[in-house]
């Protein structure tokens, strides 16, 4: 128990803080809206079951609404045909879901170039400064896109051509789907980069790591909190049995 000891009074002492890198889920949340004939997920609400009243005088609850795919979610491999002969979210294995975060910031260049992808050379040039990707780590693409989450319509970023939001390129994946890395976390509306229907294959990143068994975060915030190395990540997703992803609750342990 000496580790654990050791992060309790770490985190007793304020030496390290938890930092929670995960949007709110409300019905002002953003979700993914694909084109016809496409079907598309629902956004989360609440229904009132009971309100300390005569349906439950001494406790109040809701029933949630919601898709598995909404807000801050977890993308399991059986969510991509790539990957439909994987893993559901409950049987991914919990070693899988902590690991350390490693943080590539483009926030300049997304700002610059709203379709900006991340490719094999920015991965490669990382690699050559700071060493190889660790075993089972969380590769966190920063770019600024969290603070359009307040507004669905910047969040989308769209017109007469489609999303345009900052991603990966198709190389960018086929390099992540080969590297030791247990998933990749973005901080827009889903894991491929808004222009990603138009690649070849179509979104590319899904095709790629879900086929490859790792797994995609979205929707994150408050990674200009977090050292580029460094933290630790916990992605709590509900194990939903069969389930193609989760929303979920996710946070890094930092040092101060």
């Amino acid at each position: 128990m000496t580790a654990i000891n050791g992060l309790l009074a770490a985190l007793s002492s304020g030496e390290v803080e938890i930092i929670d890198i995960t949007a709110p889920l409300s019905p002002q949340t953003p979700i993914l809206q694909l084109p016809p004939p496409f079907a598309n997920t629902i956004p989360m609400s609440l229904e009132k079951v009971s309100d300390f009243d005569d349906d439950g005088p001494f406790w109040g609850w809701n029933n949630i609404h919601t898709g598995e795919h909404t807000g801050t979610h977890l993308d399991a491999p059986v969510h991509w045909a790539s990957g439909r002969d994987g893993l559901s979210v409950d049987q991914i294995s919990p070693a899988r879901l902590i690991g350390p975060a490693v943080i590539l910031d483009f926030t300049a260049e997304s700002t610059a170039d709203a379709d900006f992808l991340l490719e094999p050379a920015h991965l490669e040039a990382y690699v050559a400064e700071h060493g190889p990707l660790p075993e089972g780590a969380w590769l966190l693409l920063r770019t600024g896109w969290s603070s359009r989450g307040g507004d669905p319509v910047a969040f989308a970023n769209a017109d007469e051509n489609g999303a345009h939001w900052p991603g990966v390129s198709v190389a960018g994946a086929e390099w992540l789907a080969k590297s030791p890395i247990s998933g990749f976390g973005v901080e827009t509306v889903g894991i491929d980069a808004g222009q990603a229907g138009g690649m070849e294959p179509a979104f590319p990143v899904h095709y790629h790591l879900l086929g490859a068994d790792k797994y995609g975060l979205t929707q994150l915030q408050n990674l200009d909190r977090l050292p580029r190395t460094g933290a630790l990540l916990v992605v709590a997703p509900l194990p939903i049995v069969g389930g193609t992803g989760s929303p979920a609750r996710a946070f890094a342990i930092v040092p101060k």
